[in-house]
């Protein structure tokens, strides 16, 4: 999930509520700030490969099922795990003769939080299907536009062949109505069911966003150990309580008490979190032109149970981020700000502190803390540490990051927040962890997060320099929570700084004028805005594919084609059911599978690659690539690289991560599981 609330009208969540902010505050932290990594560094270290350059293209919240569920590989010899494959569901989308294996059900949990919690009994049917996204165009806010012309004006980075999908899509239907469009969607059984019916609901149509918060994953998921595990699955998570958690807590209760009346439909969710599109029927068709042409990764998984903000941070830091005073210390947030996801007296599963602007920090090394003993007791069954520090409280979802820019001066003055914050100011505080941004400045490599409409964000180039860190402008849909370099001090308390490493995609220093003007960094991260991204209901894949399809041909029509790496990836699976094997690593996750390709000279023959991977596996490769140390003494990239055993996707040395260099071809002595 890409954000939290919003204060525009427009609603896209782009960001949280902006708090006190205070024109140079933390200035005195640069002047006692060391000189920025890069500038100490000597020549640069060659790379172990051909790649010279990675660029990675981040969507929003889709799980791999969801997504590839039907796909079949077009290369002889290449096998693929997903719906199809084992069964679940036919090549039409029907219930398979394995359709029971992703049954879901229905459960109680009344007195404290459990992962797998007990009473549980089969739906017969799933709660009905309700509808999300805008029920009408708009040509102020979009999610669809109305005209042409004003999408295009909103949205120039795009191939121009997807423009017209700016314009479509709506749903006709009020916000958590039943989604008449979709077949049976009172009547759907228990499992996954097809979205898409090429009439009434069509790949083209915004659809409904599910819960993807990091208790409620940790719910969906059914974890229970066993004394005699499967060794296809031996972590013993289920995955059969995805549309229970949906309704029956959905994204959070805010510490409000459950509202009168309360039932499958009162969250607004319903089943959204089964359906998939059917690729064997021709949804994603870009997607599936590329997987059959290049790699696809079928084991790549999102780093951080939840949502958007932890798992951009899992990319950039490969570890938890910490609540500090803003100075570097551990600190303790607001109470207000604090999970608690034991159910509220006389509900099923109401958590008492969670949601958008409630709890979403845990102190998971204090074992009598609401929600951490089911977990941790688990882990320890496993053997698994939980990489908790002591008295350390952990961003578990989307908060603001502690720093934005208001665009007085050029390049722009970083700006921040009145500390202590208060319990209304929903932002992580100022971060002096080490990033992947600091390995590589170290090392005299180069690295920029382009993020579209930061250039409006930032009022770079806007009249009169006036910024929009509030999100109030309904042109800007930057997402301020998927930078994982605007929670760094070292980063945002040198103007200098910023201007090297945050980016539009467009506009002078742009990803299209460095790729223009031979200028692209060593590592580029990518993320589209809010009317692009993929993420449902905002957004639709087909405008993520037509965003990413305009990279890919750009780079490919460049020099750099021959040295560059592309990898797509999600930020989380977005709470949609996904059947792969999932391995717990710590607390934080890992979580479901997400759609991953790698766009390569060294990617060709429509390969399908299941070395187990997550987020920070990118780390991994940028490591190895240019010979570089990990990012700290205990982030995961210092986690080996995975051994296999009877299973092609699991660990036997678990906790592992796979560094993704067995994907390329010029790669040597790999694994035969992986391939």
């Amino acid at each position: 999930m890409r954000t939290l609330q919003k204060s525009s009208p427009r609603a896209r969540g782009a960001c949280l509520p902006i708090g006190k902010p205070v024109l140079g505050m933390l200035l005195i932290l640069a002047a006692i700030a060391a000189l920025p990594v890069s500038s100490l560094a000597q020549v640069p270290p060659p790379a172990n490969s051909p790649i010279q350059n990675v660029i990675v293209v981040f969507g929003e919240n889709r799980s791999f099922d969801h997504v590839f569920g039907t796909y079949v590989p077009l290369t002889p010899g290449q096998a693929v795990q997903n719906l199809l494959s084992e069964g679940i569901v036919t090549a039409n989308g029907t219930p398979g003769k394995k359709f029971k294996d992703a049954h879901q059900y229905e459960a109680l949990d009344t007195t404290t939080y459990e992962i797998a919690p007990p009473g549980k009994s089969l739906y017969y049917y799933l709660p009905e299907v309700l509808a999300g996204g805008d029920e009408f165009c708009s040509d102020t806010f979009g999610e669809p536009f109305c005209t042409l012309p004003v999408a295009e004006n909103y949205e120039p980075s795009m191939d121009p062949g997807y423009f017209q999908y700016l314009i479509t899509g709506a749903t006709g239907i009020p916000k958590k109505a039943p989604d008449t469009r979709i077949t049976n969607y009172a009547t759907e059984p228990p499992g996954p069911f097809q979205i898409t019916n090429g009439t009434t609901m069509t790949y083209d149509d915004y659809a409904a966003s599910p819960v993807h918060r990091f208790y409620q994953m940790w719910q969906q998921l059914d974890c229970k150990y066993s004394a005699k595990p499967s060794p296809a699955n031996p972590s013993g998570c289920k995955a059969d309580l995805f549309p229970w958690v949906e309704v029956s807590i959905g994204t959070g209760s805010n510490g409000n008490p459950q509202p009168p009346g309360f039932n499958n439909a009162t969250t607004g969710e319903g089943s959204a979190s089964m359906g998939f599109y059917n690729v064997a029927q021709g949804d994603a068709p870009y997607l599936v032109q590329l997987a059959n042409q290049y790699t696809l990764l079928d084991n790549m998984h999102q780093s951080v149970m939840g949502g958007t903000g932890a798992n951009h941070i899992a990319l950039g830091y490969a570890d938890g981020m910490v609540y500090t005073n803003g100075n570097g210390s551990p600190a303790t947030p607001p109470s207000n700000q604090i999970e608690n996801p034991n159910p509220s007296p006389g509900t099923n599963n109401w958590y008492i502190q969670d949601g958008y602007s409630g709890g979403s920090y845990i102190n998971c090394s204090q074992e009598s803390a609401p929600g951490v003993a089911p977990v941790t007791s688990y882990l320890a069954k496993l053997g698994l540490s939980p990489n908790c520090d002591d008295g350390n409280y952990y961003l578990l979802n989307n908060y603001n990051p502690g720093y934005y820019v208001t665009g007085v001066g050029t390049p722009p003055v970083p700006t921040g927040f009145v500390l202590p914050l208060g319990p209304n100011d929903f932002t992580i505080p100022p971060t002096t962890q080490r990033h992947i941004g600091d390995v590589l400045g170290a090392a005299g490599l180069t690295y920029t997060f382009f993020g579209e409409d930061w250039n409006i964000y930032a009022g770079i180039g806007e009249p009169g320099g006036v910024g929009d860190p509030g999100e109030t402008n309904p042109m800007d849909a930057y997402c301020n929570i998927c930078n994982p370099f605007q929670y760094a001090t070292d980063v945002m308390t040198n103007p200098s700084q910023i201007a090297a490493h945050i980016q539009d995609m467009t506009g002078v220093n742009g990803f299209y004028w460095d790729v223009a003007n031979n200028a692209l960094p060593n590592v580029s991260i990518i993320q589209p805005s809010g009317f692009v991204d993929g993420h449902p209901a905002t957004s639709k894949l087909d405008l993520w594919e037509g965003f990413v399809k305009d990279i890919i041909e750009t780079v490919q029509a460049s020099p750099y084609w021959n040295s560059t790496a592309i990898i797509l990836i999600f930020d989380e699976g977005g709470g949609y059911y996904d059947s792969g094997y999932v391995q717990p690593l710590d607390y934080f996750g890992d979580g479901t599978r997400m759609p991953s390709l790698i766009i390569s000279p060294y990617s060709t023959g429509g390969m399908v690659y299941h070395g187990y991977a997550d987020h920070v596996s990118i780390d991994k490769f940028i490591e190895r690539n240019w010979s570089l140390p990990t990012i700290s003494f205990r982030s995961r990239d210092n986690l080996p690289d995975p051994v296999y055993g009877s299973s092609a996707y699991v660990p036997t040395n678990s906790p592992a991560i796979d560094d993704l260099w067995c994907a390329f071809s010029f790669a040597t002595g790999c694994p035969a599981a992986e391939q």
